[in-house]
């Protein structure tokens, strides 16, 4: 009986643990059995088994060439095959953010972003409003044709309809403050919304921050974008 090359044997359980991780973290999370912050550590556990998997597969293919070494190529395309997919999923996944500065706090004003009532939240400063100008330049107040108290109930209104959880509203000062749940992780970012008169008008302004990672794959832009275009159909 030809003995199974143990780099295919690797391939393949490197394979099978990259597919249990890359599910367990983000099962975890939605089951309350781990946080986001640990669940997001086993997922990432999992890409990297998936990689090892895709190289230890392409190794163990190369080498199970020859008619006299034929055993555990099986193994080796199962690891090989099971690499890939874990690794094209996370590529897909990552996508929206390909390109975009590792920033997590993004507002339609840098020069003058809404504030949270948590004075540890404060807006990072100047580096992040360059970065965001050059990244997010369509990212600007949003002009809402109406009274401010207009401008307020329908900001409410287009937050509560995107699944935000109001955290505090005061509607004298034109300001709410909002948490939004991202769905596979569970990760929880922060939102603060104001409203202002503006030439007989109103302008909205957001700012979407991130509590955990440096970047956020584009996720804060694209978290105000959903919010004007919730305000604009409203």
């Amino acid at each position: 009986m030809e003995s199974v090359s143990r780099v295919a044997s690797a391939a393949r359980l490197a394979g099978l643990a990259g597919i249990g991780l890359f599910a367990l973290g983000p099962f975890a999370i939605q089951l309350g059995l781990a946080s986001p912050f640990v669940g997001f550590r086993i997922f990432g556990l999992g890409l990297l088994a998936g990689l090892a998997a895709l190289v230890l597969g392409l190794i163990g293919i190369a080498t199970t060439r020859a008619a006299s070494a034929r055993a555990g190529r099986a193994h080796a395309l199962t690891g090989l095959l099971l690499g890939i997919v874990v690794v094209a999923c996370v590529a897909f996944a990552a996508r929206p953010g390909i390109g975009v500065p590792a920033i997590n706090d993004i507002t339609t004003d840098p020069s003058d972003p809404p504030a949270f009532s948590d004075p540890g939240k404060s807006y990072p400063g100047a580096e992040f409003a360059e970065a965001q100008r050059a990244a997010y330049a369509d990212l600007a107040p949003i002009p809402f044709e109406g009274p401010p108290d207009a401008a307020f109930a329908a900001s409410l209104a287009a937050a509560q309809e995107l699944g935000w959880e109001i955290a505090s509203q005061d509607a004298e000062d034109g300001t709410f403050e909002a948490t939004d749940t991202t769905v596979i992780f569970r990760f929880v970012d922060d939102v603060s919304v104001r409203v202002r008169p503006d030439a007989g008008a109103s302008k909205v302004d957001l700012r979407s921050k991130s509590r955990d990672g440096k970047g956020d794959l584009g996720a804060n832009a694209a978290r105000i974008r959903a919010f004007r275009d919730a305000l604009a159909s409203g």
